[in-house]
């Protein structure tokens, strides 16, 4: 079944709480949290990010930002969220479902990053169960792909903790910091899902 574009589809406009975190799409009001962050994040982030440029981090390229998230989201191909702190709602990151295929393939690929200040406190774990979890029971996806650099063991194991299995390494996978880069590719399936969530019951 394909899903309708947002807003008919509210699974395409989520508002996601795990504890500890909350998961919502970014608003023009977010700018100076998100832009403070990043700048506290910068030597943080640039290992495991493509390289920003200065006009980037500008207001208007947030804003063509946020526009394209919602453009992307209304056609049902993507979700691009901010993550805060449940309890005083500080914004520690953020998290990404990107081509959403249906069809035959029914999948997407999950992606996240957490500020410096936040990292090992269980916020991107969190953001990770809450964007798998509405993957797979909101949205009706079989199969989720993440990728994560060989030197990168934190991502390694949140992304085992979270039931992800490593399938294999991709050659120059994504460009990071100005240099193409091996990932291993990460993967859970909808079975994986529900045999997890049967575990816990």
């Amino acid at each position: 079944m394909l899903f309708a574009p947002a807003p008919s589809n509210p699974a395409f406009q989520p508002l996601l709480v795990q504890d500890p975190v909350l998961l919502r799409a970014g608003a023009v009001s977010d700018y100076p949290a998100w832009l403070s962050l990043r700048e506290r994040s910068r030597a943080h982030l640039t290992e495991w990010e493509e390289s920003w440029t200065p006009e980037q981090a500008t207001l208007s390229a947030f804003k063509r930002r946020l526009r394209n998230y919602d453009r992307e989201a209304r056609r049902g191909g993507g979700l691009s969220l901010l993550v805060f702190r449940l309890s005083d709602n500080v914004l520690v990151g953020g998290a990404t479902l990107t081509n959403i295929r249906y069809g035959a393939s029914r999948s997407g690929v999950l992606g996240y990053w957490v500020g410096a200040p936040f990292t090992r406190r269980g916020y991107g774990a969190a953001a990770v169960k809450a964007l798998k979890s509405h993957a797979f029971e909101r949205l009706g996806l079989n199969r989720i792909v993440a990728a994560c650099q060989p030197g990168n063991i934190a991502s390694q194991k949140l992304l085992e903790r979270s039931g992800f299995v490593r399938e294999g390494r991709a050659r120059d996978y994504l460009k990071i910091n100005g240099a193409w880069r091996d990932h291993d590719i990460y993967a859970i399936t909808a079975a994986d899902h529900r045999k997890a969530a049967a575990t816990l019951s």
